[in-house]
């Protein structure tokens, strides 16, 4: 595994996009493996804290620790828990959901992915161990309109983060959009091939995703977020709450 070609990019504008192809020779992935995960994503539960009225979102959370040269390992189920000024819609609450199935989580090709880019994003910023949040999303477009970033634009308040497409069907729209937090730089493109993947440092740039409409029928974008934090798990406690 050779994350040589990634670091530079990565450095000089803070953010990678990586098709699946490029993703799978960078970060060691069985693509046919990760597909045979997909199946997953029917299975989320609904989001039960969107505070926009919306029924558009179903999802799964789990964290887990990783120390450099070492896989991810499992910590015990937490609340997902954000500040209000990383996340003004849905920040300060304690967002309990349920974890990734253990089949999954536990899975070969899933270690390999989140492992593989702790060992990444350690080139990077060298650390004694990420937290890692890992969320399954799925987006649909049932009741006409689907958000996939109902906060907007908005930094995660983590170091680095990534977006990887699972899967879209019959959906327009769902434009990704990174940039630079410190200036007026920026890219907008639209993920449509499974297992292609943005990653981000987050102290560097901005991202949101527009909403999405079904195409004939209701349509829907999966995703997988991961995103890793040298600091420890947000929560209210660290933040003095």
């Amino acid at each position: 595994m050779d994350l040589t070609p990634l670091v530079h990019p990565f450095q000089s504008q803070g953010y990678v996009l990586l098709s699946a192809t490029a993703a799978r020779a960078a970060l060691g992935l069985d693509l046919a493996a990760l597909d045979r995960l997909r199946g997953s994503w029917e299975r989320l539960p609904r989001d039960a804290y969107l505070r926009d009225g919306g029924h558009y979102r179903s999802r799964r959370h789990s964290c887990f620790v990783q120390r450099p040269g070492a896989e991810p390992a499992a910590v015990p189920h937490r609340a997902h828990w954000q500040p209000t000024s990383y996340n003004a819609l849905h920040g300060g609450m304690e967002r309990w959901f349920e974890p990734v199935e253990a089949a999954v989580s536990g899975a070969a090709a899933w270690r390999q992915l989140v492992g593989s880019l702790g060992e990444l994003f350690a080139q990077l910023q060298p650390v004694e161990r990420w937290y890692i949040e890992a969320h399954q999303f799925r987006i649909d477009t049932t009741g006409g309109i689907g958000r996939p970033t109902p906060e907007g634009a908005h930094r995660d308040g983590v170091d680095f983060v990534a977006v990887i497409l699972a899967a879209r069907h019959a959906v327009r729209g769902g434009e990704t959009r990174v940039f630079d937090a410190h200036g007026s730089s920026g890219v907008r493109f639209t993920m449509e091939e499974p297992w292609s993947m943005l990653l981000m440092n987050d102290a560097r740039v901005i991202h949101e995703t527009t909403p999405i409409q079904g195409q004939g029928a209701a349509g829907q974008r999966d995703t997988l977020v991961l995103t890793y934090r040298a600091r420890g798990f947000q929560a209210p406690e660290a933040a003095g709450g």
